[in-house]
């Protein structure tokens, strides 16, 4: 969920995005791009899908990894990532309106969500951000996707950050929520004022015996309280709620959600096979493929405004504010602004300066 102050460590779930605002320079010019014409999104209202239909199951990598696919098997792929505490319906209204849009959708639960397995009860049960990132690597070279338009949120925009600073050459094109999202422990270190310590409860708490107890006991209730404060605007229903937290019933998910935050503050270890990775990370790359990030107006996560990060994409990129009340888990909340976006970004052509404050706004 969310980002850093200073190197923002992600409040929902996505871990501190190793930029200090010194290393990312304030917006100063910075470029969003024309696009050839694609076509409109039609209006969507949040929550009118609430099924994938059955689910694929691959071995890749270290996984079985369960995953939702939608529209034509030789469309465009698209890849979409989901976070903590959320799972795969993050995206149950977007994945419809890409596939009738003609791409290939995929949508995998993380390791430790749903129907995703480790392979061996041997495999170390870590989250660190290089692991999950190969996960993903690993899925599209067993589904044979060459390159694919990736889109995340909290985890899962940090993994899609990943891919384009790391792997461009698998990744055609990216759309993130709350912008550019990168773990750096070290930087996590660093002690923050007291009115900002305190959002990061969660983490502080997980990092104890008694968290992991309280989190194992009472995940759906943790995963509630956090949807609500990172949306607070967002009035999703029971029933929306539990089709999300059945995902937290994986036998692995307290495991890996306890590792990714007392890694994040180096009280667990990461794997040596990762360190190269790790090391390349640390350096807060900058990403070079074409662009659009997003936020919601009413996002109750910690995070960066725009203009603080902005300088780290180089290539052609825009920034869109979505209105109405919108918060963290910007894809379900939002799921025609965020479909846009995809169409959008893979159709970026020419650059152009952007224009300050600019919003897209969701379609009634």
């Amino acid at each position: 969920m969310s980002e850093e102050i200073h190197s923002r460590r992600r409040f929902l779930g996505t871990t501190t995005a190793a930029l200090v605002a010194g290393q990312i320079g304030l917006l100063t010019g910075a470029s969003a791009q024309t696009r050839t014409p694609s076509s409109a999104v039609p209006a969507t209202k949040p929550g009118t899908c609430t099924s994938f239909g059955p689910l694929k199951q691959i071995d890749a990598g270290p996984l079985n990894v369960g995953y939702a696919e939608a529209g034509p098997a030789d469309g465009p792929p698209v890849l979409l990532l989901h976070g903590w505490p959320y799972d795969i319906h993050t995206y149950v209204d977007v994945a419809p309106l890409l596939a009738a849009a003609g791409y290939r959708v995929i949508v995998p639960y993380l390791r430790g969500y749903g129907t995703t397995r480790f392979l061996s009860k041997d495999t170390p049960r870590n989250a660190q951000q290089a692991a999950v990132a190969l996960d993903a690597i690993a899925l599209m070279d067993a589904l044979k996707i060459d390159k694919a338009v990736v889109g995340g949120c909290d985890w899962g925009g940090r993994t899609a950050c990943i891919l384009a600073m790391l792997w461009p050459e698998r990744c055609k094109a990216l759309v993130s929520v709350s912008g550019y999202l990168l773990s750096n422990p070290k930087v996590g270190l660093q002690p923050l004022p007291p009115e900002a310590e305190v959002q990061w409860w969660y983490q502080f708490y997980l990092a104890t015996d008694r968290g992991r107890a309280g989190y194992e006991k009472y995940r759906a209730e943790f995963a509630k309280l956090i949807w609500q404060t990172a949306s607070p605007k967002w009035n999703f229903d029971e029933a929306t709620f539990r089709r999300s937290a059945a995902a937290f019933d994986n036998p692995d998910h307290v495991a890996i959600s306890i590792h990714n935050y007392r890694w994040m503050l180096q009280l667990a270890a990461g794997e040596a096979k990762y360190d190269d990775i790790e090391a390349k990370l640390a350096g807060a790359p900058p990403i070079s493929v074409p662009t659009i990030t997003m936020e919601g107006d009413a996002n109750g996560a910690p995070h960066l405004a725009p203009a603080q990060y902005a300088a780290k994409f180089k290539g052609r990129y825009e920034h869109r504010t979505v209105p109405g009340g919108i918060g963290h888990n910007l894809p379900q909340e939002a799921p025609q602004a965020f479909a846009q976006a995809i169409i959008d970004v893979d159709h970026f052509q020419g650059i152009r300066a952007m224009t300050p404050g600019a919003a897209w706004r969701e379609t009634p």
